[in-house]
């Protein structure tokens, strides 16, 4: 009589064998999306997550038409730079564009054409010269551009 030292069961591997191989494979891959997804939807920056405007300071505090409140987040942004502008000076404008641009990188794509914006309002409000000293690489050149097409 021979005793074997690994018994087969009568039909061989059973279903709780594959389904424990089956997990053992699809178990990991699970948990590292998982994990990606939660470190990627966690604020690391140490500041809480606010918008750039809050509701408050917008056209509805004001009390402005529905129409006004559907506005772009770029345009608000825009319309509150370009008052920055002419309140301050053109570099307190570029700051707050860079700031706003950093809290929420879903504007960045709009920077740059911002910053043109504030580079053409500058020259009407300080005249080319005086326009131009406020440059800085916020939006790579962009500003420099808008003084310069405004000039023309």
């Amino acid at each position: 009589m021979t005793h074997s030292l690994h018994p087969q069961t009568r039909r061989g591997r059973g279903p709780a064998r594959r389904i424990g191989r089956s997990l053992a494979l699809v178990l990991p891959v699970v948990l590292v999306l998982s994990g990606t997804l939660a470190v990627a939807g966690v604020n690391w920056s140490g500041t809480p997550a606010s918008p750039v405007l809050p509701v408050a300071d917008t056209a509805a505090a004001s009390g402005a038409s529905s129409r006004a409140d559907a506005r772009a987040p770029q345009d608000v942004l825009r319309d509150k730079l370009l008052i920055e502008l002419q309140e301050k000076d053109p570099g307190a404008a570029l700051t707050q564009l860079q700031q706003a641009v950093d809290d929420r990188p879903s504007l960045a794509e709009h920077c740059a054409s911002i910053a043109r914006s504030l580079g053409r309002a500058a020259v009407r409000v300080y005249g080319p010269t005086k326009a131009q000293s406020y440059a800085r690489p916020v939006c790579d050149t962009a500003f420099a551009t808008g003084v310069v097409k405004a000039t023309r």
